[in-house]
């Protein structure tokens, strides 16, 4: 079944699953994060579920394949249950969710996908981990790729406080915004957890809660009828001052602006 049509409709949507896609040939953009990643030949997009996506491509001279996965596809295999927090391309908020790699590259990796869409086709007993070695195999060496682009870490961790705390701000960020909240949760202290995330993603465990917080503050701006009043109670602003006064200090300009130049097409932050 070709569900490339699929992303030739305009409309704002998101899914539960991940999501990466290769563009041999490509001519468009992609708002995603509220940001625009402009679309051009050999460029890789990765998408974590529930990311709010609106594309914008041309209709014709459209050359992709793309790969989604569920995560329990990958939890059922292997027995880290952290992995997906793991790739620096999902859940990221400092960095581009994108690549643009070499004519070999994405040739090597349209080879990759083959491979996976024939065991799709041509099931037999053993396809599904073949399937899972060869994805397994993929995401890690994008993975590797994107770190090399971005100058991140990427090193073996001495422990998985880091990848929890991401995980944990996914879940609780909406409620929770102290560093202590997070440190009791996972029973260590801001020292220990601020070396853990500094050794992997180069910020501190305040850089991590504070673009996330954001990142639902101005999801909400943008997607939904709330009042300020209404999505400073949501996110357990104490006044709706305080959540502007943060918006602020962290963007550089208003709300009233950034939904401005959001829908004039001109927002970069």
């Amino acid at each position: 079944m070709d569900l490339k049509h699929l992303y030739l409709n305009p409309e704002t949507y998101n899914s539960d699953w991940f999501e990466i896609l290769f563009f041999r040939k490509g001519k468009g953009s992609l708002i995603l994060n509220q940001k625009k990643i402009e679309i051009k030949d050999n460029t890789i997009v990765f998408i974590s579920k529930f990311q709010r996506r609106e594309w914008k491509l041309e209709s014709e001279g459209q050359d992709f394949s793309f790969l989604f996965f569920q995560e329990d596809f990958l939890n059922d295999f292997f027995a880290d249950k952290l992995f997906t927090y793991k790739l620096l391309y999902f859940y990221q908020l400092d960095y581009p969710l994108a690549l643009t790699v070499t004519d070999d590259e994405i040739a090597k990796i349209t080879q990759a996908l083959a491979e996976i869409k024939t065991e799709l086709k041509h099931s037999k007993f053993d396809s599904e981990h073949i399937i899972r070695s060869l994805l397994y195999y993929l995401l890690l060496k994008l993975n590797r790729q994107y770190a090399q682009e971005y100058h991140i870490p990427l090193e073996k961790p001495n422990n998985n406080y880091a990848y929890q705390y991401r995980k944990l701000l996914d879940m609780h960020v909406c409620a929770k915004q102290r560093i202590e909240d997070y440190t009791s949760m996972l029973g260590i202290s801001r020292i220990t957890l601020n070396k853990a995330i500094q050794a992997q993603f180069n910020v501190t465990a305040s850089h991590l809660l504070k673009q996330r917080l954001l990142f639902e503050i101005k999801n909400e701006l943008i997607y939904s009828d709330l009042t300020i009043a209404q999505i400073a109670d949501k996110l357990n602003f104490s006044e709706p001052n305080h959540l502007m006064r943060f918006f602020k200090t962290q963007t550089g300009i208003t709300t009233s602006e950034f939904i401005s130049d959001y829908q004039n097409g001109t927002s970069s932050t």
